[in-house]
């Protein structure tokens, strides 16, 4: 394995020391200490610990964006779409936990013109979402008596509290559960015609875990 790089380590090491501590507990001093590097080393890869604090948010934020768009330009109706964001979603809680989780924590903390940028990417994949759902009930494949904001929002809210709960250790894998929330929400929200179209059939689960709560464990 490739020894990582002195920024992923500064990145890795202000990510646990923000989770515990906090960010305005945390000095550049204690990052530089804990990361095993020096003062030059960090402000050679960041201008400051905001800088900091926003390449962790963009990193989430960036990956999530990115599949989503992929999502939607790789499939043709918005159910395949829908189930595909639901599934990148949903699996980006592995790939970036300590990042989902430092930005709800912080998030508010970070510097007006990296707020901005931040926000820019949170909106896009929000009309993303918006899109995907308004499609789907003006086709017909999404029930319309269901409000597309609330739908959404619903959605954003079910996959990022994953972060609260999940372990790698748990009994079901990432991609289990990504599944299962594909799954959930599908039937949550397509028209019983929809839901009967056999081309669909491959994105609900054949049979439905006995002990879920074992997720939390």
């Amino acid at each position: 394995m490739a020894e990582k790089s002195l920024r992923e380590r500064i990145i890795e090491t202000s990510l646990r020391l923000f989770e515990v501590r906090g960010y305005h507990k945390v000095t550049v001093d204690q990052i530089v200490k804990e990361s095993d590097t020096s003062k030059g080393g960090f402000y050679h890869n960041f201008k400051s610990k905001d800088e900091l604090l926003y390449v962790i948010h963009d990193q989430f934020i960036s990956y999530v964006l990115e599949e989503g768009q992929n999502a939607y330009e790789q499939w043709n109706t918005p159910t395949e779409r829908l189930h595909a964001i639901i599934k990148s979603f949903v699996m980006m809680v592995e790939l970036y936990k300590s990042q989902v989780t430092v930005f709800y924590q912080e998030y508010s903390y970070l510097a007006p013109e990296y707020f901005k940028e931040i926000k820019v990417k949170r909106d896009q994949y929000k009309e993303l979402m918006f899109r995907v759902i308004q499609d789907g009930i003006e086709c017909g494949e999404f029930r319309k008596e269901l409000p597309v904001p609330i739908i959404s929002m619903s959605i954003f809210g079910a996959v990022n509290w994953i972060c609260k709960w999940y372990k790698n250790t748990g009994q079901y894998t990432i991609a289990e559960i990504a599944d299962i929330y594909a799954d959930i929400i599908l039937h949550s929200v397509l028209t019983k015609e929809a839901s009967e179209n056999p081309n669909y059939s491959k994105f609900f689960l054949k049979t439905f875990p006995e002990d879920l709560k074992n997720t939390l464990l």
